[in-house]
């Protein structure tokens, strides 16, 4: 769990619904570099072409030049002890690295929430009531806070993620508490780490991100800006209850890669358990039935844009035994520029415009950028669409490539 917290650390706190009571050993702090590692690995992607010289000889087992462009996310004694009649249960107290740590269990919200405030946790209002479905569950709390001596020494200047184990059989991600603190849209990357297949959401349709677009080169100079406005755009025609997949793949190849895949020490520091097992992990639930794979670690990237009116529920998942690849591609076509004097040399330089004027739609479609701003900005990189060439002269010159 790793956060982008904005704020006083010693503000923070954090408080996860948990199916069981947790241990010291069972929570650690992740290395944040492990976050990172999964993010440029798995992260939307621009990819460039070059044309080659339409004059050129062809040979049938020639391979078009691609490029990936990287893109711009000691044990403790346990405690238990009642709370002053509020239902709240110390069931374990322990500190990790800079955070100390709680597991509570509690019989109402109400006093839950008491108990949170008088021991200085920095809780917003109205917490009572999304603490109330849990509660019914049986599920206990996992709260922690910063220990501002620990982190003073850690020297970081961010938070480190932290990392949880259990055992559940409910493969689920809470996130309605977490919508308190925020009066409006919160985004969510989740890496889902499997050895069978993708993952997806059961309660809420799980979208593949708009992918394998032709768009202007000038979009490589902006690109977070490109994504951005692409996903709000996806986000807002999908009626904004969609999670998308923005990266599927087998983690031990990546084609094209933006990053090196994670090696097995990194696997394992990102909680890949069964590395190490033996075969007949694949006969146990929840694996029972499933294909055993070459490479047993497949990667889901998950992106979730969530409100508390879209996204009333927490996040149910699934895995599958789907092994099909997919990444958020966007592709840039650079034309060739030499001298092109043969028939195909000529035809390819008229086709340009055409090609060109595609581009600037595509991308006007996935962005809902103007496309005369678009027409613009190509023009200035050379790029000249049929839309741009505005009298006869100009076109025949656009045909003969001056």
């Amino acid at each position: 769990m790793a956060n982008d917290y904005q704020g006083d650390v010693k503000d923070f706190a954090v408080v996860v619904p948990v199916p069981t009571v947790l241990q010291k050993e069972q929570v650690s702090v992740a290395n944040p570099n492990i976050i990172e590692r999964l993010d440029t690995f798995s992260a939307p992607r621009l990819v460039e072409y070059f044309d080659s010289d339409p004059c050129a000889p062809t040979y049938p087992a020639a391979e078009a030049q691609l490029q990936a462009v990287p893109s711009a996310a000691s044990n403790q004694a346990r405690a238990r002890r009642g709370s002053n009649n509020l239902g709240v249960t110390v069931e374990a107290r322990f500190n990790v690295g800079e955070y100390d740590i709680v597991i509570l269990s509690a019989k109402e919200s109400g006093g839950l929430e008491t108990w949170l405030v008088r021991n200085g946790y920095k809780i917003p209002r109205g917490a009572k009531q999304l603490l109330k479905p849990y509660i019914r569950q049986n599920m206990k709390f996992f709260v922690a806070k910063v220990n501002l001596d620990k982190f003073e020494e850690t020297g970081y200047q961010y938070l480190r993620p932290l990392q949880i184990s259990y055992k559940s059989s409910r493969f689920m991600l809470p996130i309605r508490l977490g919508m308190i603190n925020s009066t409006s849209e919160q985004d969510l990357i989740v890496y889902i780490l499997s050895p069978q297949g993708q993952a997806e959401l059961t309660n809420y349709r799980t979208v593949k991100i708009p992918s394998d677009a032709n768009i202007p080169l000038f979009v490589k100079n902006e690109f977070g800006g490109f994504y951005k406005s692409m996903f709000k755009t996806a986000y807002i025609r999908e009626d904004r209850k969609v999670a998308f997949m923005e990266y599927a793949w087998d983690m031990s190849s990546c084609d094209p890669c933006s990053a090196d895949p994670l090696n097995r020490e990194e696997l394992k520091q990102a909680g890949v358990f069964w590395l190490d097992s033996p075969p007949d992990i694949y006969q146990s639930a929840p694996f029972r039935g499933s294909i055993i794979p070459s490479s047993n670690v497949f990667i889901t990237r998950l992106h979730v844009r969530y409100t508390r009116d879209k996204f009333p529920e927490d996040l149910m998942f699934q895995q599958t035994s789907n092994r099909e690849n997919f990444q958020g591609r966007y592709i840039l076509q650079h034309p060739f520029t030499g001298e092109a004097k043969c028939q195909a040399g000529r035809e390819y330089k008229r086709s340009l415009a055409k090609r060109f004027e595609q581009e600037a739609q595509t991308l006007a479609k996935l962005t809902d950028w103007k496309i005369q701003d678009i027409r613009r900005r190509m023009k200035l990189e050379g790029q000249v669409s049929t839309s741009s060439i505005n009298s006869w002269w100009q076109m025949v010159l656009s045909w003969l490539g001056l």
